[in-house]
């Protein structure tokens, strides 16, 4: 039996893929004022070859921040900006999704407006959790989070319609694909977790409960996009910022058939080693959840070319994402189809800055590299 590579096309949901090789979502910093410009033109216009692009995690409310410096989605000259970057993406015959983000507790007062705390499922606040802040002489950093305030029932709807009126702006912009950010102890992941999830209502107690407000959200992004275009980011078993969960396995086992029940186009799971450690899924967690849904499964966390075989093998994963190679390799299907070697990222220059570290990584050319 034949088993699919890097290099196999892929439907995922209604869009034809040229190969199996993602662009993981990867926080940049570079748009000080929220709109993506020419710098984020070229940046991903650069790694076209992609897959599929999924895009850096993109706010979809002023209350939705904790880092400056990242991209929104809620006003008419961010969906300009994006259109522009989707307009290079696409001229370069690429694919890309737009990932939509609200932090959550992961934030400071110093981010939100009017400097009201963040929001989150419980007051509760996530132990050693950092957010990225301006201070007032001008430079940037991190800081520990605030103490968040808890939503009340009735204000659910109106982020639930964030989140619509995103997906809205995102078609407009011409985004190919959303992808609902689920993960990395960020908002809807505080929902889902046990540790941060404290709620006596409709929203809080059962696994049930739990999921409800993440489905709410799916289901009001479908109803813009249809389900063939939209896929959602899931970290079970993750523990950054403070996020703690007694059933992370039960919760992703019922996401997945929930899930598959509106036909999703992908479930992208980020490993649980990704923030360090040697954290894994459980034994028969990915071929459970390949049992369960139906959709592509995208794996995403430390891959190279050489795992991404294994896991196809398998039989558990339709494709694999890359985060950190992609940062500095914008030709990485191109290095993984000739066995090149690949450029090592700089982590000095992952997060703010200028086209250095960003848009200035070398290209091959006839084997030997070159810059854009």
């Amino acid at each position: 039996m034949s088993h699919p590579t890097l290099f196999t096309p892929l439907q995922l949901g209604s869009l034809n893929l040229p190969n199996r090789i993602i662009m993981a979502p990867l926080t940049r910093a570079r748009t000080p004022d929220s709109v993506p410009g020419e710098l984020q033109q070229a940046y991903y216009a650069q790694r076209a070859s992609a897959g599929l692009i999924i895009s850096e995690a993109t706010n979809i409310s002023p209350t939705a921040r904790g880092y400056v410096y990242t991209p929104g989605i809620w006003t008419d000259e961010q969906e300009a900006g994006w259109q522009q970057v989707v307009e290079a993406v696409h001229a370069k015959g690429g694919r890309i999704a737009l990932q939509l983000w609200h932090v959550g507790r992961v934030s400071h007062e110093m981010v939100q407006p009017d400097g009201q705390p963040p929001v989150a499922p419980s007051a509760l606040k996530g132990e050693g959790a950092q957010c990225f802040v301006e201070f007032e002489d001008g430079t940037a950093g991190r800081h520990s989070t605030s103490t968040p305030r808890a939503l009340e029932t009735d204000e659910i709807p109106g982020i639930v319609d964030d989140y619509r009126q995103a997906a809205k702006r995102a078609k407009r912009a011409g985004f190919d694909m959303l992808e609902v950010h689920s993960a990395n102890a960020y908002l809807l992941n505080q929902f889902l977790a046990t540790g941060s999830n404290q709620r006596t209502d409709r929203y809080g107690g059962s696994i049930e409960n739990r999921a409800r407000f993440p489905l709410e959200v799916v289901d009001a992004v479908i109803e813009v996009f249809g389900a063939d275009r939209v896929g959602i980011r899931l970290t079970p078993f993750i523990e950054i910022f403070g996020l703690t969960d007694d059933e992370p396995e039960a919760m992703a086992l019922y996401l997945a058939e929930q899930l598959d029940q509106r036909d999703l186009a992908y479930i992208h799971l980020n490993e649980p080693n990704w923030a360090g450690g040697e954290i894994t899924f459980p034994d028969g967690f990915r071929e459970q959840m390949h049992e369960r849904f139906g959709g592509s499964l995208i794996y995403c966390g430390h891959y190279d070319a050489e795992h991404a075989r294994q896991r196809f093998e398998e039989g558990t994963a339709d494709a694999i994402a890359f985060g950190r190679p992609f940062i500095a390799n914008p030709d990485l299907p191109e290095r993984f189809r000739l066995g090149a070697t690949l450029n090592e990222p700089n982590p000095e220059t992952f997060y703010g800055g200028d086209a250095q570290g960003y848009t200035d990584y070398a290209f091959l050319d006839n084997g030997h590299d070159r810059t854009a």
